[in-house]
């Protein structure tokens, strides 16, 4: 008895070993503990899903809590730069969006939006005054010029999200086209690592290959086409557009951040999110994708009728 169990607990610290092993080299190639990332993100899917599945409103409150955060996210690595970026009335305003997007009217979400970046504007120059630091007209100007670069960037786009979800079966189209997206990531991922030599922008994101984008490309084609067929119950070439544009979205949201991101001088928007980085390294490339997601929405969801 005691000589099968030293046997067995030799073999599991032999295994353990062998595990750590490989998950050191896979954080050496890729800087994440990778499987830690994939654990947060099945957790995070699955929540996801069962807000658009099982309970549709759950969906917009998630979207809440993802906006306020990646709001604070964004605005404290802004801070790190000389630039005077407020957190509450950017985070405030970001949240009034995404209430409006819920309530789903057009003249709302534009007004809020508006009247939002307005109060934000307001509040820096108020704050202005009171802190008389010098700074020259130009400095000031930049520092209005981030308030748009936030609240468009993040409630705005995620608002399209609580918009889409909230039209009649758009919770499908929603799930549909974050898929896609996962596609895009993962394809990219996983052919890049495996197959990636050609840097695709190596001053903005310097593992980003060309290989990496032709495997996000055919992931998205398959995972469009699948979904167009079997779940949105459309022509299978409305899936190969919505796998074509996603990839492009979704390219440019993830360059689109790592050109952020080293502007200011960091490698992960905040730790938040351990294995991923922050929220908004997370959804870097669903935050374009969402505004694009609801217009192929209101193109082709006349065509699921048309072909029953």
């Amino acid at each position: 008895m005691k000589a099968t169990r030293a046997d067995i607990e030799r073999k599991v610290q032999e295994t353990r070993a062998q595990v750590d092993q490989v998950n050191e080299r896979i954080a050496a190639r890729t800087g994440r503990n990778l499987v830690l990332a994939i654990l947060i993100g099945l957790g995070l899917g699955g929540v996801l899903l069962v807000s658009l599945i099982v309970i549709k409103d759950l969906f917009a409150i998630l979207a809440l809590a993802f906006v306020v955060f990646t709001t604070l996210e964004l605005v404290n690595a802004l801070r790190l730069t000389p630039r005077k970026v407020d957190p509450i009335p950017n985070v405030l305003a970001g949240a009034a969006m995404v209430v409006a997007s819920y309530i789903a009217d057009p003249v709302l979400i534009w007004s809020t939006l508006l009247g939002g970046i307005a109060v934000v504007v307001v509040w820096r120059l108020i704050a202005q005054m009171i802190e008389a630091d010098e700074r020259t007209a130009p400095e000031i100007l930049r520092d209005v010029l981030v308030v748009f670069l936030v609240q468009v960037y993040v409630p705005l786009m995620a608002s399209f999200a609580v918009l889409l979800t909230r039209q009649e079966h758009g919770e499908w189209w929603t799930l549909a086209f974050l898929i896609v997206v996962v596609s895009v990531d993962v394809g990219a991922y996983a052919s890049g690592l495996s197959f990636g030599k050609h840097p695709m922008a190596p001053k903005i994101s310097p593992k980003k290959t060309w290989e990496g984008l032709a495997g996000a490309a055919i992931a998205a084609q398959i995972a469009g086409i699948l979904l167009a067929i079997f779940m949105l119950e459309v022509p299978f070439w409305v899936g190969m557009i919505l796998g074509a544009l996603l990839t492009v979205s979704a390219t440019f949201g993830d360059l689109g951040e790592s050109l952020i991101k080293r502007d200011i001088g960091i490698k992960d928007m905040s730790s938040w999110l351990p294995g991923h980085g922050g929220f908004l390294d997370r959804i870097d490339s669903m935050l374009p994708s969402a505004p694009l997601a609801f217009a192929l929405f209101m193109i082709f969801s006349p065509l699921s009728s048309a072909v029953h």
